[in-house]
Parts: structure tokens; sequence; C-alpha cells
């Protein structure tokens, strides 16, 4: 029943916002248009004339603090949502009403199995900040620290649970009746927005990338990562250092700290790459409000970075094509990107590389018509894969992910200095990167790393090749082979057999259920008609719904 209520309240909301016109041309917005006198306009008169992206980032906000995670993670989606929409989410704004502070108390004497007096010297029941999914509490340790505890929501998860089981049944509707289901992909959106929220609700996973993030940049003159309090750490509460610092985007407040903004913004995008490239560890949630500056450094400048639930990692193979891909942009070899693009396994091998080359060109040549310093390399990247797509790109979410915090993090660049000249910035540093991670003192490096494994290995070698060489002589050498075109021809076959039992079995029961009704079988009655009439009935038309094709 609760659900119902909840589904009634979305379906009321979307219709306010005119957000039905989503589903154009399908049986959903004709029934969605019949509700349309019943539901009130939003009280905004200009509301109906807005941008499909504004009304449905206003939808989110009035639908809750859930559904406005739900949007934030959906504008990492570019690959996934229209570009005018994904940049509307991205406006959506995480502040929401604090819950009791006595109840966050209460939260986190319990996750951390003692009293509060005992964990801390003091506990501000007054939050610092709330967001969706926890909120943060200022507090000292015994030893005099100052630290911040970050407390998960009460019940968040089983409301998180009950919202993603909800959209979990709109995009079942979505996929089987919009005509455009195959190029939207409502089930994979919903399924990368359940992955990242349950990132989130584990604070000690959280405490582990914060961990990480500050061993790699232990010491370093450009940024600052907070020290966990493990101690004083857990699934549902987290301390970590109370730092102080100045957002990003307050240009103001450094220029009256007298901050090197310059300076600033070239390590800004430094940073971006040697996180990718050289750690393989970036913050992907890298805006201006997890994104603070010292004050205390002026000349030299430092950021400090906050909040690590969405942390970005890259296979070895993708690390790579996309170091050689931003290489070839740097060249102008277009030529290079279309062969990295099928060679990384992005595109399949089919794909015309004349074609594709000159569809990279037609992409980076205006670009090239500009000064180098109002050139986005976060932008052409973007229209590189949107282009991509056409030729039957496939891209890892960690792509995708990696292309948002790049727009990030240049944003965050060009504000600081609207002047920067990014790729003047990234390029030496790529360069440098490259160069030593393909150096022969790394390879060397990572032959010493395995090579206790190759020498155990090493005596079974002989034994294994007098195997295969005898299965050889003999004739008894087996061939296996594995295709996921296979898999997939034999997943429809099995769906299409289940489909056709299920036609029959719905159509069988229908007629049965008429024979009942027209013979006036005997037995309980329900609205004048034989219950077991009702039974086959209700049965017959699951089972069609059940055959019902889906995309």
């Amino acid at each position: 029943m609760k659900s119902a209520l909840r589904a009634l309240r979305i379906g009321r909301v979307l219709l306010r916002y005119r957000l039905d016109d989503l589903l154009d041309g399908t049986p959903a917005e004709r029934w969605l248009r019949l509700m349309r006198p019943f539901v009130p306009r939003a009280a905004e008169p200009s509301v109906a004339h807005m941008p499909r992206g504004a009304r449905l980032r206003l939808a989110l906000q009035e639908l809750g603090p859930i559904f406005v995670k739900f949007g934030q993670i959906l504008s990492t989606r570019r690959d996934l949502i229209p570009a005018d929409i994904a940049a509307e989410l991205t406006l959506l704004q995480d502040r929401v009403a604090p819950f009791d502070g006595e109840m966050a108390r209460n939260i986190v004497e319990l996750a951390l199995g003692r009293g509060i007096d005992v964990a801390y010297a003091s506990f501000d029941i007054v939050p610092l900040a709330s967001a969706s999914i926890a909120q943060v509490h200022a507090a000292t340790l015994h030893d005099g620290r100052e630290v911040v505890v970050k407390v998960l929501r009460p019940a968040i998860g089983k409301q998180i649970a009950a919202d993603v089981a909800l959209l979990e049944s709109v995009a079942a509707i979505v996929e089987r009746a919009h005509p455009s289901a195959d190029k939207i992909r409502p089930r994979e959106i919903v399924a990368e927005i359940e992955n990242t929220l349950s990132a989130e609700l584990d604070l000690q996973r959280e405490a582990g990338n914060a961990s990480l993030l500050r061993r790699n940049w232990l010491g370093s003159p450009d940024l600052y990562v907070p020290e966990v309090i493990w101690s004083h750490t857990a699934e549902q509460a987290m301390t970590m250092e109370r730092v102080r610092g100045i957002p990003s985007d307050d240009i103001a407040a450094l220029d009256a700290a007298g901050i090197d903004r310059k300076a600033l913004a070239a390590k800004g995008v430094r940073l971006f790459y040697q996180q990718v490239f050289r750690d393989n560890f970036f913050h992907a949630d890298a805006h201006a409000g997890n994104i603070w500056v010292d004050p205390e450094r002026k000349a030299d400048p430092r950021f400090i970075a906050l909040d690590f639930g969405i942390m970005g990692q890259l296979s070895s193979d993708d690390q790579y094509w996309l170091a050689e891909n931003f290489m070839a942009i740097f060249n102008r070899d277009y030529r290079r990107i279309a062969e990295l693009h099928v060679q990384a396994g992005w595109m399949p091998a089919h794909i015309r590389i004349d074609e594709l080359e000159a569809a990279a060109r037609a992409v980076c040549e205006p670009y090239f018509t500009r000064p180098l310093s109002e050139i986005s390399l976060a932008e052409v990247l973007a229209k590189l894969f949107r282009t991509a797509q056409r030729y039957e790109l496939t891209l890892q979410p960690q792509l995708i992910l990696l292309q948002k915090t790049l727009l990030n993090i240049e944003g965050v660049g060009r504000q600081l200095d609207p002047g920067i000249d990014i790729w003047a910035v990234a390029r030496p540093v790529l360069e440098k990167i490259l160069a030593e991670r393909y150096s022969p003192q790394r390879l060397g490096a990572e032959f010493r790393k395995r090579l206790p494994e190759m020498i155990t290995r090493a005596p079974e070698m002989p034994r294994l090749l007098h195997a295969w060489l005898q299965q050889q002589v003999e004739g008894r050498h087996e061939l296996r082979m594995r295709s996921a075109d296979v898999r997939e021809i034999a997943a429809t076959l099995g769906s299409l057999q289940r489909r056709i039992v299920a036609s029959i079995l719905g159509v069988g029961l229908l007629v049965v259920a008429a024979v009942l009704y027209a013979l006036e079988a005997g037995g309980p009655q329900l609205l004048g008609v034989p219950v077991s009439t009702w039974i086959a009935a209700v049965g017959g038309l699951w089972a069609l719904l059940a055959a019902w094709p889906r995309r």
C-alpha cells in the first residue's frame, strides 16, 4: 500500500512538471494525458515552457533527497541520457533538512559500540551540514584533536531500497513501452544508481577511499586529505580530522585571502592527470563543495579534498588507451584516434577506420581554430565519445565517470583562472607520467614484483609442455570456445520458449474461464461470477502478461 501511494505521488509530480512528454508515443503517455485534468499545474506559471531538463530537475527536488541523489548520479552518465538533461541535473543541490541530533548521537553510539562520552570529549548535536545520505557533526577527541563525525540518516537503507525497487518497476515499464528504450537503457541506469548508492551507504568503505587517497598524497604541497580516525569509524559513522578551508568557487574569499588563483588552477589540472594516470585512483565527485583551498598557503596554494564516497579507477588497459587518445588529440592525429578506439575494444573490429577518422576530424578541427586557452579537452573528449556512439561505441561506466570528473576539474580551473591554457598544463604532465610509466626502470620493477610467481611456476612448465605435446600426437587435444553471441542466442531462445508456453497457458486458462462462465459453474461466487471463473481468468491474464514481449 505504501509503495502504491509513493508511486501515485511520483506520477502526480511528473504530471505537474509536464514530464509525460518523455513518454511520447507510448501507451503510458496516453493514460497520463487522461490524468492531466486532475493534476494541478506547478506553482510557477512558466514551468510548462521550461526545457525538459529544468522540469526534471525541479521534479526531483520536489520528490525528496533520495531522488536528488538519483539525479546527481544520473548526471554522470552522459552516455545514457541526452546532454541537455545531464547538464541540468548537475545543478541539483544536495541540501536537505537535518535530522534530530539526539538520534544522530544514538546512531554513533550503536555503530561504535560505546557511549558518546567515552568515544569523544565533546559531541555537538547541532550538525555542521546535512545531505540526503548523511549529516556531519563537530566533535573533539579526548586528546584534544578537533574532528568531524559523518552519520548515516536513520533507516536510509530501507528508504533507498524501496525507491530503487519502485524505479526498477518503472524502468521495466519504460523498457517495454518506450520506442527508444534501447537507447535510453532504463534498467542499466537504475542499476548504476543502485551500485553507487550502495557504496555511499557504507561509511567504512568511504573511509578506506579517504585513507588510500591520503597515502597517495601524503606530504604533497598540492593536495591535503584529512586523516581518518579508524578507532572511531564504522559502517554507519565515520570520524575524520576537521579541516578548514575556502570553497574553490568562492572567488571573493580566495582573493581576500591573497591566494594565487593562477597557480591554484594549474595545480588542479595537474592533480587530475596525476590521480588518473599515476595513481589510478581519482576523486570522482570533484565539485566546489568537495574541493576546498587551504587559506594558510598563499603563494603556493594547496587544495583540500572532502567527501570520498565516489572514487574512480581504470583498468591498466583503459589507462593506456585513454592516455594514448589524449596524446593523439594533442597531436591532431585523427587516424591514431580511430585506430585506438578499435584496438581498445571500445568499438567492433568491422568498423571502417577511414570513416571513423573522418568523423574524429569533423569533431576536433573546429576546436583548433580557437586559441588553445579556449579549448576544453573534456568537451572534445565528450563529443568524440558521442560521435563514436553512432559507430557502436561501448564504454565502461568508469570512463564516463572520468569524463564527468574532467569536465568538473576544467570548470574549476577556468573559474579560478579564466585564461588558463588547459592543453599547455596537461600535455607535459601526461608526457612525463607516460615516460615514467613505460620506462625501463618501471618495467624492471614490475618484473621483480612478479619474479617470485614466475619462479614458483617454472618447475611445472616442462610437465605441462610435455602433456600438451602428447595430446597433439595422440589426437586428444580439445578446443573449447566461448562466445557471448552464442550465449545471447541461447538466452533468447530460452526466453522465447518460456513466452510461448506462457501464451498457450494464458489462452487456455481464458478459454476455461469463458467455458466456466457460460456453463454457470457452481460453488462460491464473487460479484455474481463463480470464483473458479475468476481464478482461471486472472491466471490467464497473468500468463499473457508474462508472455508479453520485452525489449
